[in-house]
């Protein structure tokens, strides 16, 4: 919404939310209390807001004066009834789409900005069929369409400005037409894809599921580089020099993480079980099970490498976002690492740059709550008493047993090794999971280290 209130600035855009505290973040004079962090954000914000960018609560308001509602609501895994563990959660879609039938007035397009499961839109398209108890009298007309979005958390606003294509799904043309409109203002009319409603919806998925797998493919290659001698680096350069392959989404790392691709691959593994494609679901099954397999891996290296004894040995976490450049902790592989070694009896020392300790304390929080309510487990006795939040990064490893790097944080590459050595146990482990240390630094220092991909561990 930022991007186009800065492109097109003779549209009104209002993001509206319920949630008080956020909107109020939102419009904080203090531009570093907003609620997401992401490069290049904030100088539109400072352009956008109160020009033609408004944040508030009166949802009922801005959605009877809207011509264009985009839905942009959390879609999150259902945790309990059918589908639960896999299928979409769509209570938040549905409960939108009813306050649209509620409040709208006149000709309104829907929007479906959130990923959603095949044949969502049919569902929206019900509802706002159905009448509620109406606040107006003028008659309504809807034209649902499906606008997924395809940025990447911490470049989002370059994929923004300058998208690979833009997919635009629908059954009305006049509809599709003006929303098309909007993105000529900064993207060429080729990279506008036109196509049937169900086609969006599902191209949305199919997209996350391929780079899943290209991250779980590499993942796996990984692990036979390091038993074979080969460099993962190098493998990814030769690999990704194949133009038919391209070099995206091809860097080894302790697995995917972030809102969508795990809830997108239990979608579509759901999706094709429904319609009993078994084969097809278990194909795609595979990528979330090789992607569970790389964080049980690095937990186990770790453990194999602190001589088979984690109890009470101190290690130091750098990284909690599931990657560089954004605070979004949403299935960070970092959470069920850092679970996995405190279960085996470790004390954690977190260090992120933009991750606060009540992100973190609310991400932990989030998993536990999850796992009870699928498994009816609870959380572990003790288990806060096992980790705290250091912003400070020489505190963070002071007298630790072990370093390990969960996130390809810029400041972590630059890290003066030498200089940690000192603060650090003698012969401490380092333990790279992001291919980001300088093996050459490491070697001059009396550090053990392990480096993911590659046959080159040395004490």
């Amino acid at each position: 919404m930022l991007v186009i209130a800065d492109k097109c600035p003779e549209i009104s855009v209002n993001v509206v939310d319920k949630n008080a505290e956020r909107i109020k973040r939102w419009n904080d004079k203090d531009f570093k209390n907003i609620p997401v962090f992401e490069p290049n954000l904030i100088p539109i914000l400072k352009r956008t807001r109160d020009r033609n960018l408004f944040f508030s609560t009166n949802v009922s308001k801005e959605i009877q004066l809207a011509d264009i509602v985009f839905i942009c609501v959390n879609t999150p895994t259902k945790l309990e009834g059918l589908g639960s563990g896999r299928a979409s959660d769509l209570k938040w879609i549905k409960l939108c789409a009813k306050e649209i039938e509620k409040y709208s007035e006149g000709d309104t397009i829907v929007v479906e900005k959130s990923t959603v499961p095949v044949k969502t839109a049919e569902l929206i398209k019900q509802i706002l069929k159905s009448p509620q108890n109406s606040s107006s009298s003028i008659p309504k007309n809807f034209s649902v369409l499906s606008n997924p979005e395809f940025l990447s958390e911490g470049n989002a606003i370059r994929d923004l400005l300058y998208p690979d294509r833009i997919l635009i799904g629908g059954e009305d043309k006049k509809s599709i037409d003006l929303l098309s409109s909007v993105y000529e203002k900064w993207v060429a009319k080729e990279k506008i894809i036109k196509t049937n409603l169900w086609s969006s919806e599902l191209s949305k998925l199919t997209a996350n599921a391929f780079l899943a797998q290209r991250i779980s493919s590499i993942n796996s290659i990984s692990a036979v580089c390091e038993v074979t001698g080969a460099d993962i680096k190098e493998v990814s350069r030769s690999v990704g020099g194949d133009s038919r392959i391209g070099d995206k989404f091809l860097s080894a790392g302790p697995g995917f993480g972030g809102s969508c691709f795990k809830k997108d691959l239990l979608n579509l593994t759901y999706l094709c079980e429904h319609y009993n494609l078994n084969e097809v679901a278990a194909y795609w099954n595979s990528v979330l099970e090789i992607n569970n397999w790389q964080q049980k891996r690095i937990s186990k290296e770790v453990f194999e490498k602190l001589c088979k004894n984690a109890s009470n040995k101190k290690i130091s976490i750098l990284g909690f976002s599931f990657k560089a450049n954004t605070n979004d902790t949403r299935d960070s592989p970092s959470i069920n690492i850092c679970i996995n070694l405190i279960e085996q009896g470790a004390f954690l020392n977190i260090h992120d740059p933009k991750v606060t300790e009540d992100e973190i304390k609310n991400a932990f929080a989030s998993y536990f709550e999850d796992i009870k309510q699928l498994n009816n487990n609870d959380k572990p006795p003790k288990f806060d008493d096992h980790w705290l939040f250091n912003a400070d990064l020489n505190k963070s490893v002071k007298n630790a047993d072990a370093i390990l790097i969960l996130t390809e944080w810029e400041e972590y590459k630059e890290i003066d090794w030498d200089k940690i050595s000192k603060l650090t146990k003698k012969a401490a482990w380092v333990f790279d999971t992001r291919l980001i240390v300088d093996n050459d630094k490491i070697l001059k220092t009396n550090l053990n280290f392990w480096c993911l991909g590659k046959k080159n561990s040395f004490e």
